[in-house]
């Protein structure tokens, strides 16, 4: 008994081999993040339950905010998720199609355009024009979904013959919020709140629009300028909410991550066409693009996942659903990336989640 004791005692506090305790690991691995600077948030999920939870650094410099749990950071592009979700809602509600034109439901586009499906939305096929390169010099504004719509209008052109090629979208994405709105007759933060938010208890989650919605918890975005930290947490652009609008923390994304394990969101016929690899993309560590979401890997090393970069924000999660093992990590800096990071994390967890 005397030996059973000291050998938990021991395991407990790492004594026996010298290695720190798991926290400890981490939290040297997250030290860039600690401190008084712009912070993070790290998530880690495995088999259905939460075995990292923690914030670091500070969620509002200017006011020496502690980053938590609850801090909700602006997602970027890990919203995109929850674009191509809203659109297979309204699939599985027989409202539209995937194969249905874009035109259908935004008809004052152009002709060009006329080829282009919502399903080659979700994937990047369309060969839609970027709407950020489209901006005109001193823009004082902030563009809303809409007003992309407004800039691609004027575009009767295309990069490419929809379907025939991959090129990341952030145009095409502001769209498809778009049709979710004409679809459902609801505004896109409304249609997610009643049929995302709400149900899933992603109480605080928001696809913020300036006036009309608050971000509660909110971590503001810095970026590093001469040295010092900088608050740089709007951009023209931060507005359109379709391509990387939503505000959320780790403990929301946690109940969004168990969503996808099961059908209490989505039909499981619907979540396997969700995270089939569609087409191509010569990224790294990307086999293929699903529906918000990309596709590495197979089997057991199946992984999904999406970063969000944005002005004053690095963000990425990480899902092995084969190992129900997840990863998210939020950061309001602009640098650095933290998919890296996320999988150095991982592997503490599972060596088989690198490659």
């Amino acid at each position: 008994m005397r030996l059973l004791i000291l050998m938990l005692c021991c395991l407990s506090s790492a004594c026996a081999t010298g290695v720190p305790a798991m926290q400890d690991r981490i939290d040297a691995l997250m030290a860039g993040y600690d401190g008084d600077g712009p912070g993070a948030a790290l998530l880690v999920v495995r088999d259905g339950a939460t075995v990292v939870r923690k914030g670091y650094g500070l969620a509002d410099i200017d006011n020496a905010v502690a980053v938590t749990p609850t801090t909700r950071f602006r997602l970027a592009s890990v919203s995109k998720q929850f674009t191509a979700t809203a659109v297979l809602l309204l699939a599985e509600d027989g409202t539209l199609s995937l194969d249905d034109p874009l035109r259908r439901w935004l008809p004052s586009l152009p002709p060009a355009t006329a080829d282009i499906t919502l399903h080659h939305a979700l994937v990047h096929a369309s060969g839609l024009v970027d709407y950020e390169d489209l901006l005109p010099d001193g823009l004082d504004r902030q563009l809303r979904d809409a007003d992309v719509l407004r800039l691609l209008e004027a575009q009767d052109h295309l990069y490419f013959v929809p379907g025939s090629a991959y090129r990341y979208s952030n145009s095409g994405y502001a769209l498809l919020a778009l049709v979710v709105e004409r679809a459902s007759g609801l505004s896109f933060p409304a249609f997610l709140q009643a049929r995302t938010f709400a149900p899933l208890d992603m109480a605080g989650a928001v696809a913020f629009v300036e006036g009309a919605s608050v971000v509660a918890d909110r971590a503001y975005g810095h970026s590093r300028v001469d040295g010092r930290w900088l608050r740089t947490d709007q951009s023209p652009t931060s507005a359109v909410l379709g391509d990387g609008g939503i505000h959320a923390s780790i403990d929301e994304l946690a109940r969004w991550d168990a969503a996808l394990h099961d059908d209490r969101l989505l039909r499981d016929a619907t979540r396997t066409q969700a995270f089939t690899p569609h087409i191509a993309t010569g990224e790294a560590d990307v086999d293929g693009y699903g529906y918000g979401i990309r596709v590495h890997g197979a089997g057991r090393q199946r992984l999904l996942w999406h970063s969000g970069e944005t002005i004053g924000f690095r963000n990425v999660m990480l899902r092995w659903p084969e190992r129900r093992l997840t990863v998210v990590l939020l950061s309001n800096r602009n640098a650095p990336r933290p998919y890296a990071l996320a999988r150095r994390i991982a592997a503490l967890f599972d060596d088989d989640t690198q490659d």
